[in-house]
């Protein structure tokens, strides 16, 4: 586990856990959904913190996609089944990372990617997380020709009886059976209350810049999608005190769609906090 600190915020990782960002505290208080921890994390995939979700994000429409030329079937590999639809969700199993350089504030850190079965592109994983005293800010960078599908779910906690939650502007998804259906509906920004929302919808031209948000027990929190994440997911289930905003590089069933870029890439978020 690794730890960094800058002001107010402290933020720890664990790099043997596909380096994921498991805690983050403000003025002592964690601000991420625990759920099963870290361990829980590893042995089944259940998500916790602010989880790195590879080599793709989200659901896949069915066990086996074709993409650069390459024919994957996933039912033999570690993937995740999500338990709703059972389709394969938020890509492998996590990995352990190798961390190069770690500082107070500043953590880096690579996954070596080989020929491997779920996802045959050999490619560079690198993840650099900065600690300032009012935000975290995460540059991933796939570097190799491998499609890129990747993203994050940060599990805020928030009390939905006096959270309120701002959306931007950006483009709904369609869905059929929680997956795209090609369709989409452009949506206006929107400001309100958590407790009025029940939401798992995808959406897609999300501007680099645009804040995903929620106010509530003292503070504010902001998600940003700096650069490079064009997709988004945002989750606010009616029974469960937490939101989350999911930076996403491409829509939920790229892999088979075949609508993703191709690396390298580098993609750029941040979650500030501040007393509100």
């Amino acid at each position: 586990m690794t730890t960094l600190a800058a002001g107010a915020l402290e933020a720890s990782f664990a790099p043997h856990a596909g380096m994921v960002c498991h805690s983050l505290r403000h003025d002592g208080e964690e601000l991420l959904a625990q759920r099963d921890g870290v361990e829980g994390y590893v042995r089944t995939g259940r998500w916790m913190g602010v989880p790195l979700l590879h080599p793709w994000a989200n659901r896949l429409a069915e066990w086996e996609y074709e993409a650069l030329g390459r024919r994957v079937d996933l039912e033999p590999d570690p993937v995740v089944r999500d338990r709703k639809t059972g389709l394969p969700i938020h890509g492998v199993l996590p990995r352990p990372w190798t961390v190069l350089e770690q500082g107070p504030a500043r953590l880096l850190a690579e996954l070596e990617w080989g020929e491997d079965p779920a996802f045959p592109f050999p490619h560079r994983m690198r993840i650099e997380a900065d600690l300032s005293p009012g935000a975290l800010r995460i540059a991933t960078t796939l570097d190799g020709a491998a499609p890129v599908a990747f993203g994050w779910h940060p599990w805020l906690n928030a009390r939905r009886e006096d959270a309120h939650v701002e959306l931007p502007p950006m483009r709904r998804l369609v869905l059929e059976n929680r997956v795209p259906t090609g369709e989409t509906v452009a949506v206006p920004a929107f400001s309100g209350p958590l407790s009025e929302l029940d939401l798992d919808d995808g959406f897609d031209s999300v501007a680099d810049g645009a804040v995903f948000a929620v106010t509530g027990g003292g503070r504010r929190i902001e998600l940003r999608h700096e650069s490079g994440y064009p997709c988004a997911q945002v989750f606010a289930p009616p029974d469960k005190p937490l939101v989350c905003f999911e930076p996403m590089t491409a829509a939920a069933n790229a892999l088979r769609t075949g609508a993703f870029a191709v690396g390298p890439c580098t993609a750029i978020f941040s979650i500030s906090v501040d007393s509100a």
